[in-house]
């Protein structure tokens, strides 16, 4: 647009160049001047090619996002080919705007990389991943003992009616699959075990071998897979259902703390629930585990409980149990943090669920691992 057009309609978004490097921004960079403002920026990218330049909007009177959109894509355009513009006389409500619709910087593409290095790049990222897993979980375990420790200052705040419903659904419900996966490991464990000894005609300390298996590590570690992927996948479920529809949101506005009403209730289930169950569990692998022995060992039922009571003790027993309640606690923890960082799509709850039930396998599998040279180092 020429000078004396845009001196004889003041409103009309024009700029002109001025010297050292200067260009004054004058009348309305509006919607409804979008041609005007076109044309100025493709003036202002045009003065860019010539050195640095300095955006005067001072005579700006008035500016919208289309104007500063059209502004910070002249100038993102002008950087990316290697030259420079800054803003100047713009009032703080301009200044606001152009921040808002500020451009980011283009990303380059990957740098080309090797195999070897391609594999180490993946490593770091997951270690990294896996630290802030870790750092997330720290502070949110923390957050759970606070409102553990607010429960049971107030205990009338306790829902009791949400932990019955809990534990019913964590242990209850969930005995007779796992008793009947358990009693069917017992079996197989036995069958193998009495086909390898026989060869030595050892097979009776097939009841040695069970017995502590199953109530030093199977039993309990069975038993924590499977609550893993049966209850902790509904807690993130749940959960993440309740953060798509807000419904988490809507608790804090009313006051209530989502931990205490969600989190306590569902964790407390799970740390009284998962021993029960191990406890069944391991009896059930002992009844499989017996009856395989009397079916292809010819053992007799007098003659296994017998060997059993000599092979094993309560400390072993006690081993079982006192795993239990921390792989729950662990279960817990992470079934609720992704439950929590459900984000308001499908794919995003389905992607939680199944880190959820990863993520507790593989943590159950370590912890128990732990556990397992703690025993040994103490000689328990």
């Amino acid at each position: 647009m020429s000078t004396a057009e845009a001196l004889s309609n003041p409103d009309v978004a024009d700029a002109s160049a001025l010297t050292g490097g200067r260009i004054a921004l004058r009348g309305r960079w509006t919607v409804d001047q979008g041609n005007a403002v076109e044309a100025a920026a493709t003036g202002i990218a045009r003065d860019a090619a010539t050195g640095p330049i300095v955006v005067d909007l001072t005579g700006v009177t008035r500016l919208d996002t289309l104007g500063a959109w059209v502004l910070e894509r002249t100038r993102a355009e002008i950087e990316a080919n290697g030259g420079r513009l800054a803003y100047a006389g713009a009032s703080p409500e301009h200044r606001i705007l152009l921040g808002e619709v500020k451009l980011p910087p283009a990303e380059s593409g990957p740098a080309p990389r090797g195999r070897i290095m391609g594999f180490l790049h993946d490593l770091g990222v997951r270690v990294v991943g896996a630290r802030s897993d870790l750092v997330a979980g720290l502070a949110f375990f923390g957050e759970v003992v606070t409102a553990c420790l607010r429960v049971a200052a107030r205990p009338g705040t306790f829902r009791g009616t949400a932990f019955v419903n809990q534990l019913d659904q964590v242990a209850f419900r969930g005995v007779p699959i796992i008793v009947l996966i358990s009693f069917l490991v017992g079996g197989i464990v036995a069958q193998q075990g009495i086909f390898q000894l026989q060869r030595f005609g050892a097979q009776s300390f097939v009841v040695n071998l069970i017995g502590l298996l199953i109530l030093r590590e199977l039993g309990v570690l069975l038993t924590s897979i499977m609550v893993a992927g049966r209850s902790g996948s509904a807690f993130t479920a749940e959960i993440g259902s309740m953060r798509m529809r807000e419904e988490v949101d809507a608790l804090r506005v009313m006051g209530l703390d989502p931990i205490e009403i969600l989190i306590v209730p569902r964790i407390l289930a799970l740390v009284v629930g998962l021993p029960i169950l191990a406890f069944l569990a391991s009896l059930a692998a002992l009844a499989g585990g017996g009856l395989t022995a009397a079916l292809y060992g010819g053992m007799t039922v007098e003659a296994f409980l017998a060997r059993l009571q000599v092979a094993v003790s309560f400390h072993h027993v006690a081993v079982g149990l006192i795993k239990a309640p921390f792989m729950a606690l662990i279960i817990g923890i992470i079934a609720t943090i992704e439950g929590f960082a459900v984000e308001g799509s499908a794919e995003s709850l389905g992607r939680h669920v199944t880190a959820s039930v990863v993520k507790s396998i593989f943590m159950v599998i370590v912890l128990d691992g732990l556990f397992a040279v703690f025993f040994a180092a103490i000689d328990f």
